[in-house]
């Protein structure tokens, strides 16, 4: 590979790891109630973001403009990957992608000042949800741009088998990211303990017994839980008896198994701490990583199944020269 696209490789690459960073600090800013300690937007308490007086950055307001620096930073990030690959990448799908990862991350910022401006719980799970498919973008863009994406299967690994398990990598992709949903819905409605016991309710069953919009929020999130940890139990049991070989799709299963039984046990921490900071963020965090891995096994799968090795993404291909 061309040393200039190997190192815009790398630099996709860091663009995906700084978005987990920002949703981590917008998770930050949601367990600790702080979206709204800035009460205006595109301005800080009346100033340019840039010029805030530092009197102004302590406790919840800090937070809460740090979320809007980093965000900044982000943009500028994403114009940088859009101007890099406009000058090293050849396939236009490719930079047809960067154009979309800058209007996504427009549209996330104006929907961040809106859930400020309009005091809009809505926007917020909004916001939440976006951030996901962001990084599902970013991380879509930084494995089209690897040296890997090129290289051929373990002689071991037919596209044939990899077809055979590709539908269970989206599906599992649709189901976490409703899982997502349902958890930025439970806690931009404060129902992260409107069921205070796990794994059982107070009155030692597994459905709660009372029932209000709080209640059943917490415990679709619950139930949907399972789904997600049955799904991925059936895809990676399928890719690693398949493609056990092929280290591009051996690690990503592996990882998922693990940060799945992570999760679980950050979400029943949540419960347990009676939703304590730390657990509460990570398991945010956690659950974009669960999410982005999932993606992974399903771009890769789309790549190298039988129906789709020609080009998964593109009709006419121009591929990376090694």
């Amino acid at each position: 590979m061309q040393p200039a696209k190997l190192w815009l490789s790398r630099y996709a690459k860091f663009v995906v790891v700084f978005t987990l960073f920002l949703i981590s600090v917008g998770g930050t800013v949601t367990t600790k109630k702080a979206g709204l300690a800035v009460p205006d937007w595109p301005t800080s308490f009346g100033y340019n973001m840039f010029t805030l007086p530092f009197h102004f950055w302590e406790g919840d307001a800090l937070l809460e403009h740090s979320h809007r620096l980093v965000g900044s930073v982000m943009g500028m990030l994403v114009i940088g990957l859009l101007i890099w690959t406009a000058c090293v990448e050849r396939r236009s799908w490719v930079k047809q992608l960067t154009w979309v990862a800058l209007v996504m991350v427009i549209v996330q910022g104006i929907m961040g000042g809106l859930r400020v401006t309009e005091l809009s719980i809505a926007w917020a799970i909004v916001h939440g949800c976006t951030a996901q498919a962001f990084l599902c973008l970013l991380l879509l863009i930084a494995v089209a741009l690897s040296p890997e994406w090129d290289r051929p299967l373990a002689a071991s690994v037919s596209p044939a088998r990899v077809a055979n398990w590709r539908h269970w990598a989206w599906i599992v992709v649709g189901a976490v990211f409703l899982q997502l949903f349902l958890g930025a819905f439970m806690r931009h409605i404060d129902a992260g303990l409107a069921i205070p016991t796990f794994p059982l309710t107070p009155e030692g069953t597994f459905m709660p017994t009372v029932h209000n919009k709080h209640v059943d929020i917490h415990f679709a999130h619950r139930f949907w839980a399972l789904v997600v940890t049955v799904l991925v139990g059936i895809l990676t049991t399928k890719v690693l008896r398949s493609a056990w070989a092929e280290r591009r799709f051996r690690r990503p299963a592996l990882g998922l198994i693990v940060l799945l039984i992570v999760q679980i046990a950050l979400g029943a921490s949540i419960i347990w701490t009676q939703r304590a900071s730390h657990p509460t963020t990570l398991h945010v965090v956690n659950g974009a990583v669960v999410l982005a891995l999932s993606f992974l096994l399903g771009i890769r799968a789309n790549r190298f199944s039988k129906a789709h090795n020609d080009q998964p993404f593109s009709a006419s291909p121009t591929p990376l020269q090694a």
